[in-house]
């Protein structure tokens, strides 16, 4: 017999529920029908002019979803404007009449599901870095930053900002520098198994890209010094004085380089741009279109990708 999961992922491929305006009625109508008797009819859930499912709304998505966990906002009008809603419904009552038919359908696995698969939605959306030009662009990378650091608290295991980050640097290094100057890994892929020094390798400086500098990381600045090399340690804000406490108190101080990635990506920006703010969104959308580049190569998860908002 097809399991509950199996039935739902069929009905959801059939009918394309993908989207906002899908997602946000199968979730509130299971809610709205749950306990009914059956069979159901769908003229009991129609306004009075027959052009909308009646008790959709934005408030009671978000409720329904708050319930499951999350917080994001799916659909502000809970899917009560969206082309196919009646549709939907209809096929949707359909099904579920069709199930109950073969066994009693149980309300709370079906919700569970639908719940998860608004999940998979937010972790499919792509990040977003908007060009507010009454903010400086460290302003704007940092709020694409907090959107990683969202993304990555309500995905525990993990590592949004550091996949970011590192990308963001090797779609800077890939655009200054010249063809095949550096390699490009996958943000998981650890130095030692591919006999890396560090993220990236330029001549005699080596490059370490990360969110929590710690004292492994100041060992591996400490055997690029030995072997002649200069180790840069690229990091975000908030931690750049642990980078450089971490690196004086293991005898480091001043041998080892530490930018945080606003001013690394800003001051490219400015300098390619030629400090002209009519030329600023070209820099930024090359240098994203070059990180997007990167990520479709080395990553397996499109949701890493960014779309730039001019």
């Amino acid at each position: 017999m097809i399991n509950a999961e199996e039935k739902l992922r069929a009905f959801q491929i059939e009918n394309n529920i993908v989207t906002k305006g899908p997602l946000s009625l199968v979730v509130q109508f299971t809610r709205m029908v749950s306990g009914k008797a059956f069979p159901l009819d769908p003229d009991d859930y129609q306004t009075g002019s027959k052009g909308q499912v009646a008790g959709l709304g934005g408030g009671n998505l978000k409720k329904i979803l708050k319930e499951h966990g999350i917080t994001q906002i799916l659909a502000s009008e809970g899917g009560r404007t969206s082309r196919g809603s009646m549709g939907l419904m209809i096929k949707y009552v359909e099904f579920l009449n069709a199930w109950n038919a073969e066994e009693p359908v149980d309300f709370a696995v079906i919700e569970d599901f639908w719940a998860e698969q608004v999940r998979e939605y937010f972790r499919n959306q792509p990040f977003v870095l908007t060009s507010d030009t009454s903010k400086t662009i460290g302003a704007n990378l940092e709020e694409l930053f907090e959107q990683a650091k969202k993304r990555q608290a309500q995905n525990p295991g993990t590592q949004y900002l550091g996949t970011v980050l590192q990308h963001l640097v090797a779609a800077k290094l890939s655009i200054i520098l010249p063809a095949g100057a550096i390699e490009v890994h996958g943000a998981s892929v650890a130095d030692a198994p591919t006999e890396r020094s560090g993220d990236f390798v330029i001549n005699n400086t080596i490059i370490h890209c990360t969110t929590a500098p710690g004292a492994s990381l100041i060992e591996k600045c400490r055997s690029n010094l030995r072997s002649g090399c200069h180790p840069v340690i690229i990091t975000i804000f908030d931690r750049v004085r642990t980078a450089l406490d971490l690196s004086s108190d293991a005898g480091l101080d001043g041998r080892v380089e530490v930018w945080d990635i606003q001013q690394f990506l800003s001051a490219n920006i400015y300098e390619h741009s030629l400090f002209d703010e009519s030329n600023r969104n070209s820099t930024i959308a090359d240098i994203i279109d070059k990180y997007n580049e990167i990520v479709l190569a080395a990553e397996t998860d499109p949701s890493l990708r960014i779309e730039f908002e001019r």
